[in-house]
């Protein structure tokens, strides 16, 4: 079926207001009822594509994924017999099959980082001479909002091979993925800059690997490692071995 753009333009018009779901797609059939039931779920289907490529960067910021996991946790716990999942991906206009990917990887990061990454940077503190730190649960205890994994009570230094001085670390944040060049920019304005303006500078540590170029922020108090270092030095001066 041929349309002219005046008619493909009133249909895709139309889509803009109605969500993705089976309903739509028989109002939209009501609507324009002498096009072809192809056509029009032909149409649909593309719109709702772009749709979800113009908006796919948005759902998937830290803070985004954070919420939505928050709120169908909290809504499972309230009803688990109500379709929690379906209703938050309508809210906030996104398929539900990618909202539930979101969920289940959101899942995943805390099985993968909470019992293996995160235990294994508490045991090279423990271990080593750095000691006294403050973990995340005690500094949400306390009432921060956004914290990373490690506060470090008493600041050490990260030497640097070719020069006397070094980088000073206050905090760690530890990450069990590859670090590219879309999910630091996220995890930069939506984490590590909040703080570097609470806490002064820190590490984070891409335990996948890291583009090499994204390190680029040592000067400003954000250094990037892929494994935890142990070329670091407390403000004793003694040096800490895993």
């Amino acid at each position: 079926m041929i349309l002219t753009k005046a008619q493909y333009e009133e249909i895709a018009q139309f889509l803009v207001a109605v969500p993705p779901t089976r309903q739509s797609l028989r109002k939209l059939k009501q609507r324009f009822p002498s096009q072809s039931q192809s056509t029009l779920l032909s149409i649909f289907s593309q719109e709702y594509q772009k749709h979800i490529k113009r908006t796919h960067a948005k759902h998937h910021t830290v803070e985004a994924i954070e919420t939505y996991y928050q709120r169908y946790l909290s809504g499972v716990v309230k009803d688990g017999t109500a379709p929690v999942l379906l209703e938050l991906a309508n809210e906030v206009d996104y398929a539900p099959s990618l909202m539930a990917r979101i969920i289940l990887e959101r899942f995943l990061q805390d099985q993968e980082e909470s019992p293996q990454i995160i235990l294994i940077v508490r045991n090279f503190l423990l271990t080593s001479k750095l000691s006294l730190f403050i973990d995340e649960d005690q500094l949400r205890a306390k009432g921060y909002d956004k914290t990373p994994d490690f506060i470090l009570e008493v600041p050490v230094v990260m030497l640097c091979p070719l020069a006397l001085e070094g980088h000073i670390i206050h905090w760690i944040e530890s990450k069990a993925s590859f670090g590219d060049e879309c999910s630091h920019q996220a995890y930069l304005h939506d984490q590590f800059w909040s703080y570097w303006n609470r806490f002064g500078p820190g590490l984070v540590i891409y335990w996948y690997g890291f583009i090499e170029e994204l390190d680029c922020n040592r000067e400003r108090g954000i250094l990037l490692k892929d494994c935890f270092p142990t070329d670091l030095v407390t403000l004793g001066q003694s040096i800490a071995q895993p």
